[in-house]
């Protein structure tokens, strides 16, 4: 892995991108979960259209980041464990999709500016705050790191829930997918106080069914 995935340029999430994430997660990705898995998406009314903020949802699969760009009709940067970038297959899809590397043992200083180059952009920046898919459906170990952001760019969180995405609940014609998108949250100097606003809508916008 010689390029370094962790530093991305603002002109990196151009038009071309953003066209390649919108056929890859809205008419591929969207398409097929919506026929073969009865997906629902509520909320979207909730996204603003223009501006710059950072969508936290809780994570259960491998999909999640696809279906939460078609769900938020937003272009969304994600940040990535950097060992996904070594699988050559995954690192061409991560590239392209413009997701960039994050080494979780420290934040390093091209993470920072890659995500303040972002806010530069019309792209919204993509954390899943528990770091690991949780399949059980807890919302334990979560990470400080998207309320710090949020604390440092000034910018809101949109809370996302996403429910019946795990493998075992993925059943073809019989699933009942659903992404459910909340009003954003406030930021505020109060990192502790973000995390729990989040965790506390996400358990109100899944019904406590994650």
């Amino acid at each position: 892995m010689t390029k370094n995935y962790q530093k991305r340029a603002s002109k990196e999430y151009n038009k071309l991108r953003g066209i390649f994430q919108w056929i890859t997660c809205t008419l591929v990705y969207g398409t097929y979960y919506h026929i073969a898995f009865n997906l629902k998406i509520e909320g979207r009314e909730n996204v603003p259209k223009k501006g710059f903020y950072i969508i936290a949802a809780n994570h259960t699969s491998a999909i999640d980041p696809f279906l939460i760009i078609h769900a938020t009709r937003r272009h969304i940067a994600y940040m990535a464990k950097i060992e996904l970038f070594k699988n050559r297959i995954a690192r061409f899809f991560l590239d392209v999709l413009g997701a960039f590397a994050v080494d979780r043992s420290k934040l390093s200083v091209s993470t920072v500016k890659t995500v303040l180059g972002l806010k530069q952009t019309d792209w919204c920046l993509g954390i899943f705050p528990q770091g690991t898919r949780e399949a059980n459906g807890s919302l334990d170990n979560i990470n400080k790191g998207f309320a710090s952001f949020a604390k440092t760019l000034k910018c809101d969180i949109i809370p996302v829930a996403i429910t019946g995405m795990t493998k075992d609940q993925r059943k073809i014609f019989k699933g009942k997918m659903k992404i459910k998108i909340g009003k954003p949250i406030p930021y505020n100097n109060n990192i502790e106080e973000m995390i729990t606003l989040w965790s506390k809508k996400i358990t109100e916008l899944s019904e406590g069914h994650i």
